[in-house]
């Protein structure tokens, strides 16, 4: 079984996308620690001026202290100004008015902690992509470690004979103990694709909703494109 993981992100880019394509299991790693100024509760998506950040809030009190699983979200209404701003941003795009729905019902839903909103996002956008992948959450388990080898605990807790690693894995992986539990590794070097955006000369790196709102059924397609299709 081929198992890869991530943080909890909000409205992901491509390249997670199709990390998860090349994997047997997702896992929200959600117990990692939260982050600031990260993709935990922000990403760009790209408007007539520019790419702009859509940025959920959060509770900062000792959030050093925090897995993600454990920050809440600051309902004040940033839920509606975010839908605006998509909306804005994407209403002339040709598939727009295809997807939007899925995404707006998640928005103006009131979710009290961040990884059950990214989570939904992720699903949802997985159903869009015909990515069909099943998912489950590391706090629902107890895995042990730190870094390299709290990863290679996930993967013997939950079968794994391969991990599929982001191209940072190289930074921190202890490959040799991974070989000692028979268990394969692959980094990810994802190439992004160009497509069809609206807004002038084409912005890589939005979030893929991005994608999803221009191309439509051919997104999937797209986001492989360059990029292998198994390990």
């Amino acid at each position: 079984m081929i198992l890869t993981a991530h943080q909890p992100v909000y409205i992901p880019w491509l390249g997670l996308f199709h990390k998860i394509f090349l994997a047997d299991k997702f896992c929200v790693f959600d117990i990692a620690q939260y982050q600031i100024k990260d993709y935990n509760n922000r990403n760009l998506i790209k408007t007539h001026t520019g790419p702009i950040w859509l940025s959920v809030p959060v509770e900062s009190k000792n959030h050093f202290q925090k897995k993600i699983c454990d920050i809440k979200i600051v309902n004040n209404g940033w839920n509606k100004k975010h839908f605006k701003s998509i909306e804005q941003s994407y209403r002339n795009a040709m598939f727009y008015k295809e997807n939007i729905g899925g995404i707006e019902k998640i928005l103006m839903t009131k979710y009290e902690y961040l990884t059950d909103l990214n989570t939904d996002i992720l699903r949802f956008m997985l159903t869009a992509f015909d990515i069909n992948v099943p998912i489950v959450k590391a706090s629902d388990y107890e895995f042990t470690g730190a870094k390299s080898d709290l990863v290679l605990d996930m993967c013997v807790k939950l079968n794994a004979d391969k991990y599929i690693f982001g191209s940072q894995g190289r930074n921190y992986a202890d490959v040799a103990s991974f070989n000692n539990k028979n268990i394969g590794i692959y980094f990810q070097d994802y190439i992004h694709p160009e497509y069809k955006q609206l807004h002038g000369q084409f912005a890589p790196y939005m979030s893929a909703l991005d994608l999803l709102f221009n191309e439509g059924p051919n997104s999937k397609e797209i986001l492989l494109s360059g990029n292998i299709s198994s390990v």
